[in-house]
This record gives C-alpha cells, structure tokens and sequence, in this order.
C-alpha cells in the first residue's frame, strides 16, 4: 500500500450541503428552512434555550414564595452532648479549640445548644448560647461567656 492510494472507507464522509444553488438541486429557493418565520432568519436562530417563542416563560408563570433576610445570622452549632464527648473536665471551650477539632467552620459564629447531657465543668465562650445550654453549664460551676463579632 502506498500513501496515494489511502482513502477513506465507503459512506464515512459526507459531501457538503449546497443550499440556495437552484430549484433542481432540491435546496433552492427556502433552502430547507420552509417559508418565513423566526427560525429562518440567520440571526434569530441564537435564542436562549428558555426561550418558548413569546408565551409566558416558566419562570415567571411558576408562584413565588419566601422571603430570606440579607442580614440574618447562620450558626454553627454545637450541643452539649458535643462538648461532653470532645473536652475533658475544667477545660476551657472557644470557637477556635471547637475548629482545631473539627466541629465547627472556621470563620462562622458558633451557637451552643442544650441537647444531651453534661457531666463535665466547663469554661465555654461562644457567640450564642441557648437558655437550655446555659442552665446546664452553669449548673455544674461551669461559665458561659458571649462573644461579640
């Protein structure tokens, strides 16, 4: 075999779409496109998928509902049940020690709530503290210090 006589095998290419070359050709005249209408123009075959051809679009027929406030403030949240597992009696808690022992995101307040019990004396400093959890730290002689941000 030798490099002229390379081709490729039989139906694997196509020739060219001639549009617009006349009546006989079979593609002359519309080109294909049928008569008039937005989808035979050249420009307007560019409109976003969402598009549906002028009726109401779904996004705007679909109720809306809720409301989220720009000022609200996302917790990470820590239970007591939490603190009993990780910290030993006397130790002192703050959301730096919590991120060192991966229980909460850096960088987000830190919110102390009261599900679970606490049998260890603890010193927790914290951005927000549920009464539940404040009743039971500070029932053991523990103390709960909020932290502003």
């Amino acid at each position: 075999m030798k490099l002229h006589e390379l081709a490729p095998n039989e139906g694997a290419t196509k020739e060219k779409k001639r549009v617009g070359r006349g009546i006989g050709s079979g593609l002359g005249k519309t080109c294909g496109k049928g008569h008039k209408g937005q989808k035979t123009r050249s420009g307007d075959r560019n409109l976003p998928s969402w598009f549906e051809g002028g009726q109401t679009p779904l996004h705007k027929r679909i109720p809306k509902r809720g409301f989220r406030s720009i000022n609200r403030v996302v917790y990470s949240v820590v239970n007591i049940k939490t603190l009993e597992k990780y910290f030993s009696d006397g130790e002192h808690v703050n959301p730096e020690v919590l991120y060192e022992r991966g229980l909460v995101k850096k960088g987000m307040p830190v919110k102390i709530l009261g599900d679970g019990e606490l049998t260890k004396r603890l010193k927790v400093k914290a951005h927000a503290f549920s009464s539940s959890a404040k009743e039971k730290i500070e029932a053991l002689g523990g103390s709960c210090e909020v932290i502003t941000w």
